[in-house]
Formats: C-alpha cells, sequence, structure tokens
C-alpha cells in the first residue's frame, strides 16, 4: 500500500464522520430527535454514494489520462456520460421519473454510447490510429448526445418536465437513498476493477504504442477494457447523481505528485481522492447559507473550469 493511498484513506475516514453530521442543520447524535434514523436513512445512503460516484470518476480519470496520455483528457469529454444523460432525459420527457426507470434508461444511454464508441473506434485497420479514432468518435458521441438533449429540453411537452431535466443535469446527490447505493455500487466497483486490470497495459503505453505491443499489448483489447470499466464507472455514476463534471480531470493532477506517476499506481489514489473531493464537495453545498442547496455539479464546475484554465496557462508556459 503506498503512502498516497495511506494518506488518502485517513482523510476519508476524517471527512466521512464530519459528512454524516454537517448539514443545513447539524447533527448531534446525543441530542438531535431522531438522529439515528436520520443518519441512517438520509445521511449514511448520501455519504456512501458521494464516495462511489467520487471513486468511479477518479479512476476513469486517471485511466483515460493514461490511455490517451493527455493530461488534459476528462471522461466526461468521450461520450459516455452525454449518453447516459441523454438516456436519463428521455426518461424524464416521456414521463418515466420513477427511480428504476430513471436508472435504467441512463444506463441503456451509457451502454448505447459504449457500443457506438467500441464500433467506430474499433473497426480501424491499423492499431497506432485507434487512440485518435477513439478520441474523435468520443468527441463526436459527445456532442451528438447533447444536441439531442437540448432538442428534448426545448421540446419539453410541459414546464414540469423542463424543470426536471434542467435539474437533474446539474447533478446532485439529494433524496437519494440506498437503492441508488444498491444500482450504484456493483457497477462503479466492477469498473474500477476493469481499470485496474487495464492499468500494466497502460504502463507499457507510456512507452509508445510499437512498444506497447512489442511487450504483448493487445490494443484492441485495451481499447475494449477502457470502454467497458469507463462505461460502467461514469454510466453509472451518472444514472444515480446526473452530471458531475470534472472530477476525473481534476483528481489525477493532485495525486499524480504523491505517486511513482505510472498510469498503474495513479488508478487506485485517483480513485480514493474522487471520493473525497466529490464527500467534500457535498458537505460544502449542504451547509452553504443559501435558500436552496447548491447542486454538487454546479459546485464542482465552478471548482474544475479555473483548475483546468491554471493547466492549459501552465501548459502554455512550458511550450513557450
Amino acid at each position: 500500500m503506498t503512502r498516497a493511498t495511506i494518506t488518502l484513506a485517513a482523510l476519508l475516514a476524517l471527512a466521512i464522520p464530519l459528512s454524516l453530521l454537517a448539514g443545513r442543520v447539524w447533527i448531534d447524535p446525543a441530542t438531535t430527535p431522531n438522529a439515528a434514523l436520520i443518519l441512517a436513512e438520509l445521511r449514511l445512503p448520501r455519504a456512501v454514494l458521494a464516495l462511489i460516484v467520487g471513486g468511479g470518476l477518479g479512476a476513469a480519470g486517471a485511466a483515460m489520462q493514461g490511455y490517451l496520455r493527455n493530461p488534459l483528457a476528462d471522461p466526461g469529454l468521450f461520450g459516455i456520460a452525454p449518453g447516459a444523460a441523454l438516456g436519463a432525459v428521455i426518461a424524464l420527457y416521456i414521463g418515466a421519473s420513477s427511480t428504476v426507470l430513471l436508472h435504467g434508461f441512463a444506463l441503456l444511454g451509457a451502454g448505447g454510447a459504449m457500443a457506438l464508441l467500441a464500433l467506430i473506434a474499433g473497426r480501424t485497420a491499423n492499431p497506432a490510429h485507434g487512440i485518435a479514432l477513439f478520441t474523435l468518435s468520443g468527441m463526436m458521441i459527445a456532442s451528438l448526445a447533447g444536441a439531442l438533449t437540448s432538442l428534448a429540453i426545448s421540446l419539453s411537452p410541459n414546464a414540469f418536465a423542463m424543470s426536471s431535466i434542467v435539474t437533474w443535469l446539474m447533478g446532485a446527490l439529494t433524496d437519494r437513498g440506498w437503492s441508488d447505493v444498491t444500482l450504484a455500487a456493483p457497477l462503479t466497483l466492477a469498473g474500477v476493477l476493469v481499470l485496474w486490470r487495464a492499468g500494466r497495459s497502460l504502463d507499457a503505453l507510456t512507452l509508445g504504442e510499437e512498444a506497447a505491443r512489442s511487450l504483448g499489448v493487445n490494443p484492441r483489447a485495451l481499447m475494449a477494457l477502457m470502454v467497458l470499466g469507463t462505461g460502467l464507472t461514469v454510466g453509472s455514476g451518472v444514472a444515480v447523481a446526473g452530471i458531475i463534471g470534472f472530477v476525473g480531470l481534476i483528481v489525477p493532477h493532485l495525486v499524480r505528485p504523491l505517486t511513482d506517476k505510472r498510469p498503474s499506481s495513479l488508478i487506485v489514489p485517483s480513485a480514493l481522492a474522487g471520493a473525497l473531493l466529490v464527500l467534500v464537495a457535498d458537505v460544502v453545498c449542504r451547509i452553504l447559507p443559501l435558500v436552496t442547496e447548491l447542486r454538487l455539479g454546479i459546485a464542482l464546475s465552478l471548482i474544475g473550469a479555473p483548475f483546468f484554465l491554471m493547466l492549459l496557462l501552465r501548459m502554455r508556459r512550458g511550450l513557450a
């Protein structure tokens, strides 16, 4: 177990109790009426879901940056998150707003985006072109899903449907329960394991595609692992929480200095850091003195956009 993993696990051990007690109303287990019920049915599932969603996004971001060898890569840019969002928006558009149907449509959307990405990017005759085609295919799918989502909003049958769609797209963990945890946990865990399984191949890929193939890496098999792992982690996260952006971009950069910078050694620490970031951000959203609770997706975007700009400026100085 690395120093980064131990440090992040210790920080999570401190943050989880805080997340259970913090909120618009702070909980004192000794004096608050029904404290046990509130903690068990409201605060605890929300905290667990924050860990699951953040962990999946962090691991996906680290793996994606290693696969594309691009420090600005984010799993949300490659079509799976917009595909899952489109599926959920379709469910809200047709009035299928129950939790089971909403989650099901979102997962179908993520699965459709995964299948389309694999179909387009996996058919290249030259494996050396696979990563470039993967990137362009993902951006095309993201653009198409975004356009269809905007179309659904503009054609909403009533104001209630439009409000539900827009609110859900902002991303939040409000009013989530154990049923959401039950759905997201196994899918996210499976996705993180798939990405972790791809770690050694990602390490070889840092030497270049030709060198990786000489070391026995199968480019198409690696692409399949990336599509499956990212699809499971990102798709399940979007299905239960809506669009939560920038986590996969931010946390690998924060964790990388604490590791040996190999993609395989970055996946687990990034998962822990992603879980910590989403958990702390959710606590901040709850305790801010606003009329309504700040949406988690908005809060992370307010953090992520300046961070992205800082990375761009740093890269510009490095190229100057």
